[in-house]
């Protein structure tokens, strides 16, 4: 209600499944006396604007979606805003992945210049956001603008010490409304603290690498267990994406850390467009792309074609679960994937043994 300013006589639409903890916020949001819009399929069927077309049909006030969808309609090189006037649009909201600063641009200039971009970031099993926005402060691009009400939220180094201007663990420090108690089929409670409560002992860890701004605001670079490390040092892979997004002959990207003579490599598995071949020039490209704006340490040692990337039911890349696929490790929740299948691409790949 706070946050998203939401009141009786608003619409919220939401693009999400059931299975994720924006259908819980969806639905808690009757208790306001507010009407509800879930869309639970493909947003690019018929075409690229369905979800467009639900928002200004159904007069929508606040519309939930994802920056892979914004991403991805920015790179096909629509304008909404030439297809469609959503007059009672006041606020979007944005979760599943790093909202970058691109996306924010895309959103003001082609969509709607004065809407409320609300950036925000939680946790399924958390039922809680950790970083959100509100109504009445600044926004800046590329942040949250703060952190989540009733929620003790810091970003801690190594060490346990809370920290602010620097990447760390997204943790909260004291027991929150919605924190569950324990997992189902989890007697002993070991996969429970062994998720969020084994690197701090009573500190929620979330598995989020993270910055708190001297703004008050909040970046996600990346989920913690996927944090690029080559030669020690800490790299979000959300940093790399921002990049790889610019570069019109990629359609998607995925990328982990392999272990390799005794340190981390960085490996880009791209998904190019139609027609489109990794030739040597394009991997030029994506490297200059990547030096120029991030910088040298965020180069990738190998930059692999792959057919598709895989993403859970709830649209965010699983970069962990191909992480453990090429280094021969069993891959937890295959059921939580939206296309499993994918995984196969990056088994014994050629590219990776050299």
């Amino acid at each position: 209600m706070l946050n998203t300013d939401m009141k009786r006589e608003d619409t919220i639409f939401y693009f999400t499944t059931c299975g994720w903890v924006m259908w819980n916020w969806l639905v808690s949001s009757l208790t306001q006396g507010a009407s509800i819009i879930l869309y639970d399929g493909s947003p690019f069927f018929p075409d690229e604007t369905t979800l467009f077309k639900l928002v200004k049909d159904e007069n929508a006030s606040i519309w939930g979606t994802s920056p892979r969808y914004l991403a991805t309609i920015e790179k096909a090189g629509i304008r909404p805003d030439e297809q469609y006037d959503l007059p009672n649009l006041k606020t979007m909201i944005s979760t599943g992945s790093p909202l970058s600063i691109e996306n924010y641009q895309f959103v003001y200039r082609y969509i709607k210049p004065d809407v409320f971009l609300n950036n925000i970031s939680g946790g399924t099993e958390a039922i809680a956001c950790f970083g959100i926005g509100n109504p009445v402060s600044p926004i800046y691009a590329g942040e949250m603008q703060g952190l989540g009400l009733g929620m003790d939220v810091h970003v801690f180094d190594d060490e346990g010490k809370s920290i602010t201007e620097q990447e760390g663990e997204l943790v909260c420090t004291k027991p929150f409304p919605s924190m569950p108690l324990k997992f189902w089929n989890d007697d002993s409670n070991q996969k429970y603290r062994s998720t969020y409560f084994e690197m701090y002992p009573n500190v929620w860890r979330h598995g989020d690498n993270a910055s708190i701004t001297d703004n008050g605001g909040l970046i996600i670079s990346g989920r913690s267990d996927a944090t690029l490390k080559p030669g020690g040092v800490r790299i979000g892979t959300a940093e790399i994406y921002r990049q790889v997004e610019t570069v019109e002959e990629v359609q998607d990207s995925l990328v982990i850390g392999q272990e390799w003579d005794n340190d981390v490599r960085i490996i880009l598995f791209v998904k190019l467009n139609e027609g489109v071949e990794l030739n040597e020039a394009l991997i030029q490209k994506l490297r200059n792309v990547i030096r120029n704006n991030a910088s040298p340490r965020h180069i990738p040692a190998k930059i692999i074609p792959v057919a598709d990337i895989p993403y859970t039911v709830n649209g965010k890349k699983v970069e962990l679960a191909v992480k453990n696929i090429i280094h021969g490790k069993p891959v937890q929740n295959i059921d939580a994937l939206a296309n499993p299948d994918a995984l196969e691409l990056y088994k014994n790949l050629k590219e990776l043994q050299n």
